[in-house]
């Protein structure tokens, strides 16, 4: 028989008034695997009480869907900072099931849909762009920024600095002080894996 695992009451997730959304790439959303992304977003809430939702999707529609689902369905949308990508990808791409789009594609299929949000990348890809690719992603979706990292993988995670960085936004809303201060306090974290912010 299955033991019921301790449900968190309730109250805590309405009255969190700070949400990561964190959308995960995988090759089959059918499968059971906990990831390292799930398990970095239980100690997200666990170290710092951040609530957070998560899903897969395995092709372009299925991130279409879950985003729009967020941002038809949810009425605490507003209260999510952070859309998290864990999705492998090139410099101005993402990848899903072996298909390449880029992010002007992205930018269109979003188009006004992430108004004042963060969109944060993982290291699970390279985050490259030109001054005109992020300034048309933001002029398109309405995103308040787009961060993510120059360096690759390299067997180095980026999930404590990506905490970090969550942990900062609770605790102070100027985007551009939290970089600041992640700097300041993870300086080797940042330029090791090249944190970067586009706005």
């Amino acid at each position: 028989m299955l033991k019921n695992r301790p449900q968190l009451p309730q109250e805590q997730f309405i009255d969190a008034d700070y949400f990561i959304y964190c959308l995960e790439a995988v090759h089959d959303i059918e499968t059971d695997k906990v990831t390292e992304a799930q398990k970095n977003l239980e100690e997200l809430t666990m170290q710092y009480g951040i609530a957070s939702i998560y899903k897969t999707c395995d092709t372009i529609e299925g991130l279409e869907e879950s985003l729009n689902a967020l941002v038809s369905d949810d009425h605490n949308f507003n209260d999510y900072e952070i859309i998290y990508l864990v999705i492998t990808g090139e410099a101005n791409s993402i990848c899903l099931n072996d298909y390449y789009y880029s992010l002007v594609e992205i930018a269109e299929i979003f188009e006004g849909r992430l108004q004042g949000k963060i969109v944060h990348f993982s290291n699970a890809k390279v985050l490259d762009l030109e001054a005109e690719e992020a300034q048309y992603f933001l002029d398109i979706t309405g995103a308040r920024g787009i961060s993510g990292y120059g360096n690759e993988f390299n067997g180095i995670t980026s999930s404590n600095l990506d905490k970090a960085f969550f942990n900062l936004f609770k605790e102070d809303e100027n985007m551009l002080d939290v970089v600041e201060e992640l700097h300041q306090k993870y300086y080797q974290a940042c330029k090791l894996l090249d944190f970067r912010l586009y706005y």
